[in-house]
């Protein structure tokens, strides 16, 4: 019987050793992962001739993007945080925990950040393409010939693709995340113009079954955003799917979503649509710079962009039904009501404040199973781990 209990305590003693040593070699394999994610500063000076002009992508909120050539031959794109940026930090913390977790053929790859001294730097995969709204909103002004109209296949293959993304963020992805600025400029094309979503600087992360909340502070695009969200701090998924809508449209019609240039009428391009929906003539919506294009398809993506921007919060499609419709051939759509035009015109500073109408935002979700979140974004950030990110409002593109 002794015998049996020693050689049960050796065994025990040994397994436990092995239970050690397979922890200490997972630690150390995550600690090797980790450290893989950062790039040394001098190494990205380098990579980008020292963050030459001449290797400037473009400029962003967040500060400028740089194209770098790695020693292996890798290209990357480094996105250099502002040092002038008061709110950048926040964002870039942010960015950073939200891509780490996802991984989706639409979503733009996260390669690794630097952080050394004041230096705060995001790498990502290298799309050579730059972003939608280069070949939507730059064909007449843009005389780089390769920028020139997409044609309507590939501008349909990026409007399911894009909702692909945002399916995968709102209900595949380990945490429900709302991107906040779905926007042409945000769309990155890769080698074959496949669309990928980039800029997550303000994104949310929304933990366990919460499918809302009322924040005070507001972060977005002028034109994008969802009136809800916009006048009242009310954040859902379906402020995505608004966004969502007006990005199809702009695909759709080649143009901004506000115009002034084009007069009274059309300058504002969901008020514009809707007027067109109302009269039975949604083609011509449709960009007068394609040759050609299928009219089922346009006029489906006209009416689906405007069941997306719609006033009432819960009749607009999750991006379930929205990737279903697009994917189907047998599914009718159901007629759109109004469009949410009321607060999409506003301007806002970086502290800017939603004046929360409690009445108003329960009408726009008595749905059942709603869980609201409400109240400073400090406890927003400490009890729910939403990082609420502060950023001025951008006419951008």
């Amino acid at each position: 019987m002794r015998l049996l209990s020693l050689l049960c305590a050796c065994l025990e003693k040994r397994f436990r050793g092995r239970r050690r040593r397979a922890a200490d070699e997972e630690a150390e394999d995550a600690a090797v992962e980790s450290w893989d994610l950062f790039f040394e500063l001098r190494t990205l000076q380098v990579a980008t001739n020292f963050f030459s002009e001449l290797n400037q992508l473009g400029h962003g909120g967040f500060g400028p993007v740089y194209k770098g050539l790695m020693p292996n031959g890798q290209e990357i794109a480094v996105k250099k945080l502002s040092l002038e940026s008061r709110q950048g930090l926040r964002e870039f913390t942010n960015e950073v925990k939200l891509l780490l977790k996802i991984q989706h053929k639409n979503l733009v790859t996260l390669l690794g950040c630097c952080a050394e001294g004041p230096e705060k730097m995001l790498v990502y995969e290298y799309l050579p393409n730059k972003s939608l709204d280069y070949f939507l909103f730059s064909k007449n002004s843009n005389p780089d010939k390769k920028y020139a109209t997409l044609d309507w296949t590939t501008r349909y293959r990026i409007i399911t693709g894009v909702a692909r993304g945002l399916l995968y963020l709102h209900e595949e992805a380990p945490e429900r995340i709302i991107h906040r600025d779905i926007k042409a400029s945000n769309i990155l094309l890769d080698e074959h113009l496949n669309p990928k979503i980039s800029d997550f600087g303000l994104a949310r992360l929304f933990p366990g079954e919460d499918t809302h909340v009322n924040t005070f502070r507001i972060s977005g695009t002028h034109g994008y955003m969802a009136p809800e969200y916009a006048m009242h701090g009310y954040l859902s998924v379906k402020t995505d799917v608004f966004s969502y809508g007006v990005l199809v449209l702009e695909i759709v019609s080649g143009r901004k979503n506000h115009d002034g240039q084009l007069g009274a009428e059309k300058a504002d391009l969901l008020g514009y649509t809707w007027k067109l929906y109302q009269g039975g003539k949604p083609l011509e919506l449709v960009d007068p710079n394609l040759a050609k294009y299928n009219s089922d398809e346009a006029a489906m993506c006209t009416q689906l962009g405007l069941l997306c921007c719609q006033q009432s919060v819960p009749d607009r499609p999750d991006m379930n039904s929205v990737h279903l419709m697009l994917s189907s051939d047998s599914f009718t759509l159901p007629r759109p009501g109004k469009p949410g035009i009321q607060g999409r015109g506003g301007r806002w500073t970086t502290t800017s404040t939603a004046l929360t109408n409690t009445n108003a935002t329960n009408a726009s979700s008595s749905h059942t199973g709603v869980t609201k979140v409400s109240g400073s974004s400090s406890f927003v950030e400490d009890f729910s781990r939403n990082s609420i990110s502060v950023s001025s409002i951008d006419e951008g593109r």
